[in-house]
């Protein structure tokens, strides 16, 4: 079941839960699913209900700096429990990036010890993970156990694409982190793809085809 809240960012999900007798809560929230490049990163995360921070949010809403900050908050609070799995370009190509995206949201969660009680998952579906867990509908701007795991995720993977710029220097990926601009499309043609890009994107397949026409 998906759940609405017209309410900011808070643990008013979480606190109905323990309210219930559900002691550990995680949000799990995953970073790019969109991009033609690169992995698709996941985390999951349980928050103490002493938790607060002054500005966490969905981490598209925040600047990158916001999204550091908050990350090192986050990962060097004792009390915040977090696990973060992705899955790289070549298995998102294997079995489609759906299910490399619940693939990463279920090894996130299983890198919880112990495991959580019940599981707030953002979006309108959930991976496979078990009767005690729910969608949440924009659950990254309303669950900070959500919100925690966007940011997680979301520095995560910025920094593995900062890492594959070095490797792949030709195609902007720590600019624009493997999406789909002007600038990496242009790179796509020129240079045609790298082993960080997901084949079966379409601009991706294009891209490949015309540079290995213009090779022969």
């Amino acid at each position: 079941m998906a759940l609405r809240s017209g309410a900011s960012a808070s643990l008013d999900f979480e606190r109905d839960l323990w309210a219930r007798g559900f002691a550990r809560v995680c949000g799990i929230d995953e970073a790019g699913r969109g991009p033609l490049a690169g992995p698709v990163v996941a985390a999951a995360v349980v928050l103490p209900p002493s938790f607060a921070h002054p500005f966490l949010t969905d981490s598209k809403k925040l600047s990158a700096a916001q999204r550091e900050e908050a990350f090192e908050r986050l990962t060097r609070d004792p009390g915040v429990a977090w696990g973060v799995a992705r899955v790289e370009a070549e298995e998102i190509d294997r079995v489609n990036i759906l299910r490399a995206t619940w693939m990463a949201m279920v090894a996130a969660r299983e890198g919880l010890s112990p495991p959580p009680d019940w599981t707030l998952v953002d979006g309108r579906s959930v991976p496979p993970l078990g009767d005690a867990c729910t969608a949440v509908v924009r659950g990254d701007a309303l669950s900070l156990s959500i919100a925690a795991a966007s940011v997680i995720a979301k520095v995560t993977r910025d920094r593995r694409m900062e890492e594959l710029d070095r490797v792949h220097p030709s195609y902007g990926f720590a600019r624009h982190k493997g999406y789909g601009t002007a600038a990496h499309l242009r790179a796509l043609r020129e240079n045609g793809p790298c082993a960080a890009h997901r084949r079966s994107f379409l601009p991706v397949a294009i891209a490949a085809k015309d540079f290995s026409r213009r090779s022969e």
